[in-house]
């Protein structure tokens, strides 16, 4: 079974029958957040139910005409993406979506919903990319926003909306080139970015005989850009004292051999501003003792008339006992 990776700790997988119990038990979680949005039908009450919404979903799958897929964060579902239809001759099909409450915020919906579109333009040529919404849904249509798309239509009072009125329902969508030209963007930004990280973490190896210079770190950041660590000595730096302390213990022989690396990134660019989250490992030898490492980053940057630049950092190393 594949997995692919959005975040750090969550993962988009198939969501198949025997999922059923993970199924209702994300629903139990979230059935009265989403059910004014979603389809009466799909918000099973109990397991038969479950296992029935995942089998018409299967059974889809296996007609080419739909899919699913779950998002589980830490190993545990919590919510997910489909392709309500799809059809390949006619070059259309509809994206659907639905998260728990605390599941929300993280972008694992936009992250796992470009995941499918790519896939569906990609893969299978849709030339157009639907996403139906109930009005009102500010959550979904900010998805939709964030995943390119135009809103193309507002169908009025087309369903109750179940305090006794009627909700109109909007149409957006997304066509191939469209998608394909914004994800060529995307993919020059994450690569410059990607540059950007790389000259960031390179300042701090002292490895071979390199001499660090950290006073680099201002072509990297915008005026004011701030660095924080987590753990129990949480701290908030300007550059000027995030780089004094560290320049010395880099320069000084107490800390020799060092080098960073990233093991793990995933980078989301919303127009000027971006943000990566990534994994990360260390290796040095600290007053004589060698030493392994690693952690977390999350970072944030924006784009100025000179490029990509930095506007914060935090870091939080790995606490095996913790």
């Amino acid at each position: 079974m594949f997995a692919l990776p959005l975040t750090a700790t969550a993962q988009l997988r198939p969501l198949e029958p025997w999922h059923a119990e993970e199924f209702l038990a994300n629903l139990d979680r979230c059935r009265d957040h989403i059910r004014p949005w979603v389809g009466a039908s799909f918000v099973a009450d109990d397991l038969p139910q479950a296992r029935h919404v995942l089998e018409r979903y299967a059974d889809r799958r296996t007609r080419d005409d739909g899919g699913i897929w779950g998002i589980w964060e830490e190993d545990r579902l919590v919510g997910g993406v489909m392709f309500v239809s799809l059809d390949a001759k006619r070059g259309v099909c509809e994206a659907g979506c639905w998260l728990e409450p605390t599941a929300e915020g993280r972008g694992l919906v936009t992250r796992a919903a470009e995941r499918i579109l790519d896939w569906a333009i990609r893969d299978r040529g849709i030339q157009r990319v639907e996403w139906h919404v109930t009005a009102g849904n500010v959550r979904s249509i900010a998805v939709a926003k964030r995943l390119g798309m135009s809103r193309d239509a507002v169908l009025r009072s087309t369903h109750p909306d179940g305090r006794g009125g009627r909700s109109d329902s909007e149409i957006w969508s997304v066509l191939a080139p469209e998608w394909l030209a914004r994800r060529a963007a995307g993919d020059a930004d994450r690569e410059e970015l990607d540059r950007l990280v790389a000259a960031f973490f390179a300042l701090f190896a002292n490895a071979d005989g390199a001499v660090p210079d950290l006073g680099a770190i201002h072509r990297l950041f915008v005026p004011g850009g701030v660095i924080a660590n987590g753990g129990p000595a949480r701290q908030l730096c300007d550059l000027g004292s995030f780089i004094a302390p560290r320049q010395k213990l880099l320069t000084s022989g107490e800390l020799t051999g060092f080098s960073e690396e990233e093991t793990w990134s995933q980078t989301v660019v919303f127009g000027d501003v971006a943000q990566r989250l990534s994994r990360y490992r260390k290796r040095g030898v600290l007053r004589g003792e060698p030493f392994t490492g690693g952690g977390t980053k999350s970072m944030q940057f924006l784009r100025t008339p000179e490029g990509w630049r930095f506007t914060a950092a935090t870091w939080d190393d790995d606490r095996p006992n913790a």
